[in-house]
């Protein structure tokens, strides 16, 4: 599995496309009150709508991944302490994943780690390997520490034990950012329907009052300019949030 790629399922890609539509209807009711402008700007609508959603769940894989692959790597740990060989401690930590788990990405993961080193596979190399896929920096620098180590014949033990350190620390650390900046992300949600709430209100209580913007060139410029500055606030808003989680 490509952990910067992430492919719908069919159910997920009509529920998506569904959403992508009826924000489309929104944007063209709200700024053109227009039929024809709704199925203009469907397409970009719908890619720009795809896209944000895909990259948000591809985000939210990883993150995932990142906590099940600190609870596998102090499972390895624990079986090294145990008496375990390295590569018997990383087959018996699959065994603890799905039992922990069930069927979830490390589960996955460690399943394949658990074929490929009874084909006689490096262990290191099957480690490399997930760690280009993941994408994540923890896993790679634990891939490229345990691989030196390996070919160096270091402690394993305590290596693993300072990763797994390293990694909790830095997973802490990213979770109380998560949590400080939550409150951030819902006024940010606020500001962006706020827009939409305004017309709406006034659309109802004072239809007159807009009239003016839904009719001739000149109002019909009005909501466009208006539509690009809400289009960038919207996307200055969300790459400053983005930003701040990966601190």
């Amino acid at each position: 599995m490509n952990y910067d790629r992430y492919d719908f399922s069919t159910g997920e890609l009509l529920i998506y496309l569904f959403l992508g539509a009826a924000l489309d209807g929104i944007i063209a009711w709200t700024f053109y009150r227009s039929i024809p402008v709704f199925f203009i700007i469907l397409i970009p609508v719908e890619y720009f709508f795809i896209s944000h959603v895909r990259q948000n769940l591809i985000e939210k894989r990883k993150y995932e991944l990142s906590l099940e692959f600190r609870e596998a790597i102090m499972a390895v740990l624990a079986s090294l302490n145990a008496g375990y060989s390295v590569e018997n401690a990383f087959i018996e930590t699959g065994r603890v994943m799905e039992g922990l788990y069930g069927d979830s990405l490390i589960t996955t993961e460690f399943k394949v780690l658990t074929r490929r080193l009874r084909s006689n596979e490096a262990l290191e190399k099957i480690l490399m390997d997930l760690a280009e896929r993941s994408g994540n920096v923890d896993i790679e620098d634990f891939a490229g520490v345990f691989s030196a180590a390996k070919r160096s014949g270091g402690d394993y033990t305590r290596i693993i034990r300072k990763a797994a350190d390293t990694i909790g620390d830095k997973t802490d650390i990213r979770r109380e950012i998560n949590i400080s900046i939550s409150a951030r992300r819902y006024e940010t949600w606020i500001m962006e329907a706020v827009p939409f709430v305004i017309i709406v209100y006034l659309s109802l209580t004072s239809s007159g009052f807009l009239s003016a913007l839904y009719s001739g060139i000149t109002g019909r410029a009005v909501m466009t300019v208006c539509l690009i500055m809400y289009g960038t606030g919207f996307y200055m808003a969300e790459k400053i949030t983005k930003e701040a989680e990966k601190i």
